[in-house]
């Protein structure tokens, strides 16, 4: 599974700023006062070929009161849930007692600490990292999250303790069968549909949101085939969730999303709208790179206006994933349970293909020469050549000159053509583009004799 790293510290240190940066996203909220964050905030990131999810909390001052309190309890179960731990500290302020309280609990909490000296840009940090080894938590790294200084250092730090991805994935490609995760909002239905794939009551199901507190992974068998159902946890609003009545763990279902081959999305058409959890949950299963159905269960009961109604919430809410098939099914009844199956085959064999060089190469040549790349400051952006770069999801790497300057409409181009002639279904594509460096960059041409004669004859009369 993937590593989970949670940002923890005083507030207004910079953990929404790094967490922004290690998640290439703006999702969370930044401004120069202390307790903007307050709820948990979940991101997936990347550094070269090793994913990670990261957590970011609010700030910790030392004997919390009220809300803050609560706050508080917050930013300490995401510690728990962690597998390694980023504290941050504050290079312009120095250390404070609220610090050294942090760093008592978090030694006593045993799980791996990384210390990070921000806004350390412009300081003379000399003696906040000698007093920072006083903390008993390793040696300080010096980064800058606003200008992104150290950042890259300090991930490849904590992932360093981790294993690479690529044995993670062959790991996982190991199984055999298909890993199908169900995932949606609590009292969609996810239970009962798990259940009605199985064919037997397997899990619990009630009509109460937060049954499920756990990731249930099920292996079983159909028409010979091997499979293993993931059974998530509901994703809640954060404002709906205390500490108290928590039910559900949002790090166990953003690891099971990138666990599972397939993600079936349940989808509650009783609720009358496509919810903003909704479009969130799907954004976390885009970047996760893993394949998807949309499932909208309930479909049972509703008259021909409200089906119509929840079909153009779809395409208004959710126009990101219009790769992805839908399916209207009723979970409780079975009516379409049945053809999921096919659905995550097919979005499954599109996530797993193959495709050789020259092909890929052709189909780019059709592309460019349907469409060609616009100009950029008067020369034709070329695209010359592609190569398949991964799966799950497919990676194509196309080469050529100036690529960093694509327009994204020509991008997203590029992605619909190479999905239509692949007949790629229920999978997203990722594109990597790569420009070659010029041999004669930094080269000087050798004049001829000739050359050098006439040269000297230009420069002469330049002088006069």
């Amino acid at each position: 599974m993937l590593p989970v790293i949670a940002l923890i510290g005083r507030p207004n240190v910079g953990k929404s700023t790094l967490f922004n940066q290690l998640t290439r996203s703006r999702d969370a909220l930044v401004a120069d006062f202390p307790g903007l964050t307050r709820d948990r905030q979940y991101g997936n990131g990347r550094v070269g070929d090793s994913p990670y999810l990261v957590v970011d909390t609010g700030g910790l001052v030392g004997g919390e009161e009220g809300l803050d309190s609560l706050m508080a309890d917050q930013v300490w179960q995401a510690v728990d849930e962690a597998d390694a731990v980023i504290f941050l500290l504050d290079a312009r302020d120095g250390l404070n007692l609220s610090d050294e309280q942090i760093a008592e609990r978090l030694r006593r909490s045993g799980k791996r600490a990384w210390l990070a000296l921000n806004k350390s840009d412009g300081q003379d940090t000399d003696a906040i990292v000698a007093d920072a080894y006083a903390l008993g938590l390793g040696d300080p790294v010096p980064i800058a999250a606003t200008q992104g200084h150290g950042v890259t250092s300090l991930i490849n730090r904590v992932l360093a303790d981790f294993p690479a991805h690529e044995e993670v994935e062959a790991e996982k490609r190991a199984h055999k069968g298909i890993r199908i995760a169900v995932v949606g909002r609590p009292n969609v239905g996810k239970s009962t549909l798990t259940n009605r794939m199985l064919g037997e009551e397997r899990v619990l199901a009630y009509d109460q949101p937060g049954t499920t507190r756990d990731s249930i992974y099920i292996d079983f068998e159909r028409d010979g085939e091997p499979y293993t159902l993931i059974d998530t946890a509901g994703v809640r609003r954060r404002s709906k969730v205390s500490e108290t009545i928590e039910k559900f763990s949002v790090i166990k279902t953003l690891q099971a999303i990138n666990d599972a081959d397939v993600a079936l999305l349940v989808l509650d058409a009783h609720a009358g709208e496509v919810t903003e959890q909704d479009a969130t949950l799907a954004g976390h299963i885009l970047e996760s790179g893993t394949a998807l159905v949309v499932t909208v269960n309930k479909w049972d009961g509703l008259d021909e206006d409200q089906r119509n109604w929840y079909r153009n919430q779809l395409d208004r809410r959710l126009p990101f994933l219009g790769f992805a098939e839908r399916y209207f099914i009723s979970a409780l009844h079975g009516s379409g349970v049945g053809d999921l199956y096919k659905a995550v085959k097919t979005a499954h064999r599109s996530a797993s293909i193959k495709v050789g060089t020259s092909e890929l190469t052709q189909l780019l040549e059709k592309a460019v020469h349907d469409h060609q790349p616009p100009l950029v400051r008067g020369r034709r952006i070329k695209l010359r050549y592609a190569h398949q770069g991964g799966q799950y999801p497919p990676v194509i790497v196309i080469h050529g000159n100036q690529t960093s300057r694509l327009p994204h409409t020509y991008k997203r181009y590029l992605n619909n053509y190479f999905r239509s002639a692949l007949k790629l279904v229920g999978t997203p594509i990722r594109f990597e583009f790569k420009t070659g460096d010029n041999p004669y960059k930094d080269k000087r041409n050798k004049l001829t004799p000739r050359q050098q004669r006439q040269r000297k004859r230009m420069l002469r009369h330049v002088k006069k």
